[in-house]
């Protein structure tokens, strides 16, 4: 089966686009990371912004703080790490309206990168991606629960929405069991929940397990840039939220949102491994975790994962190994 990294939020836009207009793409990730991700059959994130020259800020959502939009160059920091799946279903993929979302699924196409989660009009932005990687068909659903102003319309382009506190829809449910017939992995790669929550809620928990119960391989979310504990129920682990992967943004000196894993997935007939590596964000970089920054995300990763039952062995001083409690 493949080996499949999977990041949280990668956001190209603002410094960090300002960055990728003076220097080369490869240099937004530490010679080591993209050497670890290049290791990999297949690497998937989220892409928290969009990738073009055109469009306004939308007027959508009054009052809306952030606005992310990327130059095209930006693909290139995909490709850096062998990014071949993104989700676009996430509260900055309309930033810039229809236009710039149209020109971002246009420039990921033309690099070979497959993008899910967004589309013309509600059937396209529920379509999954279907990604061959190990001699494997990888399934990847993607879906966010916020702005329910960014959801595709008929005819409109927009994000795959689904309100998920109140319970998973069931035209989500049946996607995965459908999903899960076609692909030997489904992998369900939620948005939700609110920003800087350090661990999962209840609802989440029960959107999970009823995800896995339709079908899904594996749930790993986003969305509140700090990492969560790891759940490993009978079906699976369930990654609640991979933290940020590359940003700009200001640093909570408690919650720690300048530090994210990297996870690495091998699903199997007899049993599925995973491993996360510590990152450490700094400015328009990204490395791995070293020292007391490593020390505080084992610290941080096996307290959260063991309130959800989940055991986590420190193999390597930036690397964890996840297993059953």
């Amino acid at each position: 089966m493949p080996a499949i990294g999977l990041l949280g939020d990668v956001m190209l836009g603002r410094s960090v686009g300002e960055h990728l207009r003076e220097a080369p793409a490869e240099e937004l990730w530490s010679d080591e990371l993209r050497s670890l991700c290049a290791s990999l059959d297949l690497m998937i994130c989220n892409l928290e912004c969009s990738v073009s020259e055109r469009g306004e800020r939308t007027r959508r959502i009054p009052g809306k703080p952030f606005f992310f939009r990327a130059p095209p160059s930006a693909v290139t920091a995909l490709e850096a790490i062998k990014v071949r799946a993104v989700s676009l279903a996430n509260n900055h993929a309309l930033d810039y309206e229809e236009d710039a979302l149209i020109d971002t699924r246009r420039l990921l196409a033309d690099s070979g990168v497959v993008a899910a989660g967004e589309g013309q009009g509600v059937e396209a932005a529920r379509r999954p991606a279907v990604v061959e990687a190990g001699g494997h068909r990888v399934g990847l659903l993607c879906v966010s629960d916020h702005p329910l102003e960014y959801a595709a319309r008929p005819g409109r382009n927009g994000i795959a929405h689904a309100e998920l506190r109140h319970g998973v829809p069931d035209w989500l449910l049946e996607g995965v069991a459908q999903l899960s017939e076609r692909c030997e992995v489904t992998i369900v790669f939620p948005h939700w929940g609110p920003n800087m929550c350090t661990s999962p809620a209840s609802w989440q928990r029960r959107a999970a397990a009823a995800l896995q119960g339709a079908g899904a391989s594996l749930v790993a979310g986003h969305s509140a840039h700090v990492f969560h504990g790891v759940e490993w129920s009978e079906r699976g682990a369930v990654l609640f939220d991979l933290g940020d992967a590359l940003d700009d943004y200001r640093v909570d000196p408690v919650r720690r949102n300048d530090l994210g894993v990297l996870a690495m997935w091998r699903p199997g007939p007899e049993g599925e491994e995973l491993e996360l590596v510590g990152l450490k964000l700094e400015f328009c970089h990204t490395g791995l975790a070293r020292e007391l920054d490593a020390d505080w995300i084992a610290a941080r990763l096996q307290r959260a994962s063991a309130a959800l039952g989940t055991r986590v062995d420190r193999v390597a001083e930036n690397r964890f190994r996840i297993r059953p409690g």
